[in-house]
């Protein structure tokens, strides 16, 4: 094996940027030009800003300066429903429906600061709820409403919540048996769904409640760096985190979706982002908006021939998914996408986890454009890194960093410095200079956790990458052991505490195993207490376990019983050796294990 293996991928045929025909000219042409010509001081002054020098707010940079400038009647949103239902908002009735929901938070007792979560589908009230909240200066928080109820116990207490904005079914499904606990949540908002069992009490109906507030509301000062956003990601250890942002962030969020996605105006763009997900806020909501284009939300889950249906019956122009997704489709084959009229595409973006060279490649041979890959994070809150509609690309490659944005590969050094490695090839850890807009601003209640993400004015990723010589980046792997699986962080501490509530388990834990569509699906390694023996029956029983607890996307799809864990002699299990012993490669140093295995 090479030393380094993916350095072979640099010398796959390169995609060159198109010469002629496009019907509309890249926002961004030439970007060597762009990136020594740019400054985040010209990006503020492409948002309006609040009137009278009142400050920067996220909702009036995606929805009222708009209607400000007479575009109110523009599409914003275009719902499509799992069954069968439309709805569309233009730009003037998401602000109406956003200044009733920022009104019902002031009548209900929030104030700015206050945490609004939301446990919800892809639905409008969703993306109002977001947008009501930014207005009210109140700090909003999206779950991934396919969370186990565990999950979303553990986020509401960690974010301190004080309102929750779901659906009646998700509410007895996945809350009722916990709200006692959380004594901080005293509203409880339960969206319009079909069928709804009635309303339990303590709850309110939200489209009752809103049609009681006024459509007019005043946004308040907002200072830009205001709190607004919160997200959660996972760790390898300890409790999940939560990556804070504040109002400037819409700076990144516009500029990034003008340059990387290449938004015009004139665009139906669809980003089939969860906003539970980072993705499906900055890009699913924000950058969008502020662009001034129509948006496509849907509804349903994937479904092959339904997403081919909506690419060309919407005319979507610009497309923003997920690896995974797109490998779905490579397993369909070119045939069923040929049988859609796709002429609307005309740029198609990837993010979530590294994108196959030959992914990108089957978009330029079965869709008529090659996908886009980029790279960021939820810490960076917008997209770092790209492959821009002007730029050659290199399969397989991350691209390369947005103007404005200063990436390095470094290596850390003994005194807790880093130290930048120039020479092409060279892997080491991907860093950013600090002082991007949509950097996050700390991780609640762990000031010390985030002191530790910088060193000597580099925001360390924990990413492994290396640049080639053209300053392509690419991705080689994770510095810690976060599993990515359909596009989802997830932390083996959340999983393992999960498995070992279960009366048969002794001790658990869970590595990431090589999947050709879900890049990696989470395999779990379990030691039996006293008294229990393995069985298939005993596999099933811990395996539904921890798919009640954790939900379909977070919990195992495989288990292994074994009599005992490999661990270091301070007690750490070595989840590094349980991956390299599954997938038969080298166990490297083993010199820290507590007993021979």
């Amino acid at each position: 094996m090479p030393e380094n293996p993916t350095a072979a991928l640099t010398r796959l045929p390169t995609i060159r940027k198109p010469r002629s025909g496009w019907a509309v000219a890249p926002n961004l042409t030439d970007y060597e030009a762009a990136r020594a010509g740019f400054r985040w001081e010209d990006a503020r002054r492409e948002l309006d800003f609040l009137p009278g020098g009142r400050g920067l707010n996220i909702a009036y940079e995606a929805v009222d300066r708009h209607v400000r400038a007479g575009r109110g009647g523009r599409l914003a949103l275009r719902w499509l429903g799992k069954n069968g239902e439309r709805r569309e908002l233009d730009y003037a009735g998401l602000g109406e429906a956003s200044n009733r929901f920022a009104n019902l938070l002031g009548r209900l007792g929030l104030r700015p600061g206050d945490r609004v979560f939301a446990l919800l589908g892809r639905v409008p009230e969703l993306y109002i709820a977001a947008l009501g909240s930014f207005k009210a200066g109140c700090v909003f928080s999206p779950l991934f409403s396919a969370f186990g109820p565990e999950p979303v116990r553990a986020r509401l207490a960690l974010g301190d919540a004080r309102a929750l904005v779901t659906s009646a079914t998700l509410y007895q499904r996945k809350i009722a048996a916990f709200r006692e606990s959380l004594p901080g949540l005293i509203q409880i908002l339960l969206a319009p769904e079909a069928d709804a069992p009635a309303t339990p009490p303590g709850t309110l109906d939200l489209s009752s409640a809103l049609a009681a507030c006024p459509a007019r509301f005043e946004i308040p000062p907002t200072d830009p760096e205001q709190p607004a956003l919160l997200h959660f990601t996972s760790g390898t250890t300890g409790r999940p985190k939560g990556a804070l942002h504040v109002h400037a962030a819409v700076i990144a969020h516009h500029v990034t979706g003008k340059l990387a996605l290449d938004l015009h105006p004139e665009d139906i763009f669809w980003c089939t982002a969860d906003p539970g997900w980072v993705t499906g806020t900055s890009y699913g909501l924000i950058a969008p908006l502020t662009n001034g284009v129509s948006m496509v939300v849907d509804e349903a889950e994937f479904d092959i021939e339904r997403w081919y249906r909506i690419l060309a019956e919407e005319r979507v122009s610009v497309w923003y998914t997920a690896p995974t997704a797109v490998r779905m489709m490579i397993r369909a084959g070119e045939d069923v996408a040929r049988r859609y009229d796709l002429s609307a595409l005309r740029f198609m973006a990837s993010v979530g986890e590294p994108l196959n060279p030959e992914a990108v490649e089957w978009g330029r041979m079965a869709l008529g454009r090659p996908f886009h890959d980029n790279w960021w994070q939820t810490e960076t809150g917008g997209i770092m890194i790209a492959n821009f509609a002007a730029m050659d690309i290199k399969p397989g490659s991350m691209g390369k960093p947005m103007p404005g944005i200063e990436a390095a590969i470094v290596r850390r050094v003994k005194d807790g410095g880093v130290e930048v490695v120039d020479a092409p090839e060279e892997q080491g850890e991907l860093a950013l200079k600090r002082g991007w807009p949509s950097m996050f601003r700390a991780y609640i209640n762990e000031p010390e956790r985030y002191a530790n993400c910088f060193s000597g004015g580099w925001y360390l990723t924990g990413d492994l990458a290396r640049r080639d010589a053209d300053g392509y980046y690419w991705f080689v792997g994770r510095s810690d052991d976060v599993i990515k699986t359909s596009g989802h962080l997830v932390g083996p501490f959340e999983v393992e505490s999960v498995l070992m509530e279960h009366k048969a388990v002794a001790e658990a834990a869970v590595i990431g195993k090589p999947d050709p569509v879900a890049l990696e699906v989470i395999k779990a390694f379990v030691t039996l207490k006293s008294g229990h023996a393995a069985s298939e029956q005993l596999k099933r029983d811990i395996l539904a376990h921890a798919r009640r607890r954790l939900g379909a996307v977070v919990a195992p799809k495989e288990l292994d019983f074994t009599p005992n864990l490999p661990k270091t002699r301070s007690g750490k299990i070595m989840r590094r050796l349980l991956k390299a012993r599954e997938l038969g490669l080298p166990e490297g140093d083993t010199s820290a294990l507590e007993q021979a295995q």
